[in-house]
């Protein structure tokens, strides 16, 4: 890499792939960062205001559990369509657009009126989720790729940064007594400024397949590589497993082990804190081991970290067990996405969009298995599940291989 210049000539010049222009290293990498970290933002300061918006509304648990369907459904469904966009459009063109439509779905919630009214506007706040997950994702492997050096974990680490500055800022707000329109409005506003200002310096990447864009749904899926399909079900295992803990957590902490209601929310909190911190080391751990013993390391880590967790009584070292099981789920996600997107036979937006929609699936369904197993033996039985999906992952480890 000479005079800060990432030469993505992986222009062969075949029939199928159309490839890339030259960017600037640094401001490419910080502008595709700064993609990550805003989704990070955006997510957490809709989360920050849930309590309020729910009790102005009058919902009941129940109600309000159904009207956050919408936003899984919004991203399952975006999810398919946000890929063959990539395809079609290129990464950097979806990136600009969806951080636009993503920033302005976040007021959308704050104007409900009612139940149906907040699912549609959490439908199309999924919907924009899923889409710029989906096309950040996109320049983040194309951009690892050119650079020929691991980085996607810590782009993954700004958007569990981002996650954590908006919560923390938008639970100040709403104790400041801050309505949520107004929040929510002049939030968007800021986020949408962010996106804009650095939609010029992301970079120009893309692999155009011609039979991505014209062959049919049922044909691409019957030709899809069999590794993308690997990297798909260990999408769908990390995403419900992050999803699981996130929702039984605190349940568990409560039921198998009496903690405060304070204890209970630390759990999660540590879990969080491992999977940051180890998102930002990630790059360097797989630069030094490589892409599959990385992934194999993190997966063995993570089950005996959520092994120690349900197998001990002291909640000290649950608390460990849990922030270990961060620690080692925290690179997969990062490491399966990458793959995906370096998958040559396909367009990186149709191999990200299909690991991030079984990922999507395996989120949404994930906590009520959980709770279904729980319901007919132990909640600590149940999320044994976990355990044996990451040791499961481990052995499938080769599939994030650079080819």
């Amino acid at each position: 890499m000479q005079s800060g210049l990432v030469e993505a000539v992986l222009s062969r010049n075949s029939a199928n792939v159309q490839v890339i222009e030259t960017a600037h290293a640094p401001a490419a990498w910080w502008a595709v960062a700064s993609r990550f970290l805003l989704h990070g933002l955006i997510v957490s300061t809709w989360v920050s205001r849930i309590p309020t918006i729910k009790a102005a509304l009058g919902l009941s648990n129940a109600a309000f559990g159904l009207t956050l369907l919408g936003t899984a459904v919004g991203s399952v469904a975006a999810v398919p369509l946000a890929g063959w966009l990539v395809a079609r459009f290129g990464s950097k063109r979806l990136a600009t657009w969806s951080a636009v439509g993503f920033s302005l779905a976040l007021v959308a919630p704050s104007l409900s009126t009612g139940a149906f009214s907040l699912f549609v506007s959490l439908t199309l706040f999924g919907a924009m989720a899923g889409t710029n997950d989906v096309s950040i994702n996109s320049q983040g492997a194309e951009l690892e790729e050119a650079l020929g050096t691991p980085t996607m974990s810590r782009f993954h680490a700004m958007f569990s940064i981002g996650g954590m500055i908006g919560a923390s800022l938008g639970g100040l707000i709403a104790a400041g007594g801050v309505g949520p329109q107004a929040h929510l409005a002049g939030a968007a506003a800021v986020f949408l400024g962010i996106g804009l200002a650095s939609a010029s310096h992301l970079p120009e990447a893309q692999r155009l397949h011609t039979g991505d864009l014209h062959s049919s749904p049922k044909r691409r899926m019957l030709s899809l590589p069999p590794v993308l399909l690997i990297l798909a079900v260990i999408g769908f295992f990390m995403f419900l497993s992050e999803g699981a803990i996130a929702d039984w957590s605190g349940v568990y902490f409560r039921q198998a082990l009496g903690a405060s209601a304070g204890i209970a929310a630390a759990g999660y909190a540590v879990f969080s804190a491992g999977m940051a911190l180890f998102r930002l080391l990630g790059d360097a751990i797989t630069s030094r081991l490589g892409h599959v013993r990385t992934l194999r390391g993190a997966a063995l880590v993570a089950a005996g970290g959520l092994s120690l967790a349900l197998t001990t009584h002291s909640i000290h070292w649950v608390l460990l067990g849990f922030g270990v099981t961060g620690a080692g789920l925290s690179v997969i996600v990062p490491l399966v996405f990458g793959a995906g997107g370096r998958i040559k036979s396909v367009a990186s937006g149709t191999g990200i969009a299909l690991v991030s929609g079984s990922g999507y699936i395996g989120f949404l369904f994930g906590p009520p298995l959980i709770g279904l197993v729980a319901q007919r033996g132990s909640l600590q039985g149940a999320l044994f599940i976990l355990v044996a999906l990451t040791l499961v992952t481990a052995s499938l480890a080769p599939a994030v291989r650079p080819r």
